[in-house]
């Protein structure tokens, strides 16, 4: 069964935020699921989102609802595992228009996931989004390793290497 990957462990990057207001419109919008707030991007060529998850996860769709006239004619989504290069998984084309779009993602595992908004229907390249949904399942893989590095970057204690549970 797919579900919302997205969870309040998953670290996430924009590339802007409109007047650096991340107040009103910071990418804690993104995922919220409040139809009032949004995350606005200041201009530029190009914008785009990461997000790291706390485990593998299997990707299958992208949902995203933009603002009509703010939205992008291209979009990338790329994907990695650990420290891994990232890979392009697919190439999609949203619709200018209000309406929660979704695009199909072919089979891929990953931790790390990078959405890049190009060739934005707005004059100075600004992008609104509303919503911003990753469907999919969890990895059955888990990295140990991974999990360690995961929660240094949170700051919590690294525990003795007798107490690690390896798969």
């Amino acid at each position: 069964m797919t579900h919302s990957l997205v969870c309040p462990e998953t670290v996430s990057r924009v590339s802007s935020v409109l007047n650096r207001n991340t107040r009103q419109f910071g990418k804690k919008h993104l995922f919220d699921q409040d139809e009032e707030t949004c995350w606005n991007s200041d201009q530029g060529p190009s914008q785009w989102v990461t997000l790291e998850f706390p485990q593998l996860i299997r990707v299958s769709q992208l949902q995203i609802q933009f603002q009509g006239g703010f939205s992008s004619r291209r979009g990338c989504l790329e994907g990695s595992q650990g420290t891994q290069a990232l890979r392009k998984i697919v190439d999609f084309y949203p619709e200018d228009n209000n309406s929660l779009q979704t695009f199909p993602i072919p089979a891929a595992e990953v931790d790390r996931l990078k959405v890049t908004f190009e060739d934005a229907t707005d004059f100075f390249g600004r992008v609104v989004i509303y919503h911003l949904r990753v469907l999919g399942e969890k990895g059955t893989n888990r990295d140990p390793c991974r999990d360690l590095h995961y929660r240094a970057k949170l700051g919590e204690p690294r525990p003795h290497p007798r107490n690690l549970n390896f798969p």
